[in-house]
């Protein structure tokens, strides 16, 4: 005889659907510990009628949970608890932004045994050249046309990550212009670089596709004295996921070729989604340096980096990488070969913007806001309100265990009309994400009541 479920059907209380409020209410159960792992739920049919709703409203706050990894379906046994909170009282880091690990240590140790078997000696035995080996530079190329970029392998410098690439291509382009116009809120590493080249950063408004060109027009008018490198990320920016269309891209090249500006292009999150929009180097490939890397798309540990820039520097690029003092490790180099050649990589790009697109939608559903366009497979989402809140937010969610970034780490200039907390959401477990999640909102809650973050017990 199978055993009936424990738990006493309700629905949250709120505005929202059947659907959503069963499945709030559920949720908070499995999440407190009220339900044990393993437990059986209750069948469709019987709880819609001790609910009085429809069985389709069941059937949706099913799947509300079961894509919040919360419940599992045994088919022809009927719906379980598939989880709840690890460890009483356990920290989350949100702070930190990077895709989650993909590859088992199974996957692993098979590549390393094929490498061990087929590897070239010479890649560990002499210096690599300075833009790559001639091979790897195709590889790398083939790859980024799959993502969308059009590259010829000569036109393009394989870098130990994306931060030497954005670096290099700095070095090339400082004693050329005067000044830095980035978005607002924008990439923390590269503003510091920009600083420590004692390049003064100016600040341009952003809307909901990222820098606005009329915003762009004006700082450049403002400073014409000078020539400026424009920075700037076109897809699923960092923080605000921001993403430009492609008018919205031929406007900022239009600005760009008015004030001869050069462009630094950070491409790291263009993953080949259906529909992304051309890079500022197709559009502009005279002015604009192209920085790409496999860490956001693939593997944190795979530092390997690619750099295109405009031909008229290359030989400039060629010589800041030489003397930068960083290579690519030969294993690096070959596991990213073997990767892309046998399918891998590929593989593990389209898993990834799976589980991506996955946890956004608990984004959606703990926080009540869209994590970024459904297109767009990165691993960050972002909470648009006041710098003053932002901070009471960052501060609340750390007495409740949740780290997050510093509210001003983005901030490009000291007055910025677009500001807000980022969420990373792949350095912890999609388990553990809807608590963490859950504790953000509360913590958001509790600065929106202006309440004592204390009161809010810990899990």
């Amino acid at each position: 005889m199978r055993r009936q479920s424990t738990w006493a059907p309700r629905l949250a209380d709120g505005t929202g659907s059947s659907a959503e409020r069963l499945a709030e209410a559920l949720g908070r159960d499995i999440l407190s510990g009220r339900l044990d792992v393993d437990e059986r739920l209750p069948a469709h049919r019987d709880l819609a009628w001790r609910l009085g709703v429809g069985v389709g409203s069941v059937t949706r706050a099913y799947a509300m949970l079961e894509r919040r990894g919360l419940v599992r379906s045994s088919h022809g046994r009927g719906m379980f608890v598939a989880g709840k909170p690890e460890v009483s009282g356990a920290r989350f880091d949100l702070a930190t932004n990077m895709p989650p690990p993909m590859f088992s240590d199974r996957a692993l140790s098979r590549t390393l045994g094929r490498l061990a078997r087929q590897v070239d000696a010479t890649l560990f035995n002499v210096y690599p050249p300075v833009a790559g080996h001639p091979e790897h530079r195709r590889i790398m190329a083939h790859w980024l046309e799959t993502l969308g970029i059009s590259v010829a392998p000569e036109r393009l410098l394989l870098t130990a990550g994306a931060q030497q690439a954005l670096n290099v291509a700095l070095t090339v382009v400082r004693p050329h212009v005067a000044y830095a116009a980035t978005e607002e809120q924008t990439y923390p590493g590269m503003l510091g670089a920009m600083r420590q080249v004692g390049l003064p950063v100016h600040s341009v408004r952003m809307d909901e596709e990222g820098m606005e060109p009329a915003s762009l027009e004006e700082v450049l008018h403002r400073h014409r004295g000078g020539r400026p490198v424009v920075y700037l990320t076109p897809t699923m920016q960092n923080p605000t996921t921001a993403t430009m269309g492609r008018s919205r891209r031929r406007d900022i090249v239009s600005v760009c070729r008015g004030y001869e500006a050069l462009i630094v292009e950070d491409a790291v999150y263009v993953a080949g989604v259906e529909g992304e929009q051309p890079s500022l180097m197709e559009l502009a490939p005279e002015r604009t340096f192209l920085v790409s890397s496999l860490s956001k798309i693939l593997s944190p540990g795979l530092r390997v980096g690619a750099l295109v820039p405009p031909q008229c520097h290359m030989e400039a690029a060629l010589s800041a990488l030489l003397t930068s003092s960083l290579m690519i490790a030969p294993l690096s180099y070959a596991m990213m070969a073997l990767w892309m050649q046998d399918g891998t990589a590929d593989s593990v790009r389209r898993s990834l913007r799976a589980e991506a697109i996955r946890r956004q939608d608990l984004v959606t559903t703990h926080l009540g806001v869209p994590a970024s366009a459904a297109s767009d497979p990165a691993f960050h989402a972002w909470l648009p309100m006041s710098t003053d809140r932002a901070a009471q937010l960052v501060e609340c969610a750390r007495t409740l265990g949740v780290s997050l970034p510093s509210a001003r780490a983005f901030q490009s200039g000291e007055v910025v009309r677009r500001t807000g907390v980022r969420l990373a959401l792949g350095n912890v477990t999609y388990r553990a994400l809807p608590e963490a999640l859950a504790r953000v909102r509360q913590a958001r809650m509790l600065v929106e009541e202006k309440a004592p973050c204390e009161t809010l017990p810990l899990y």
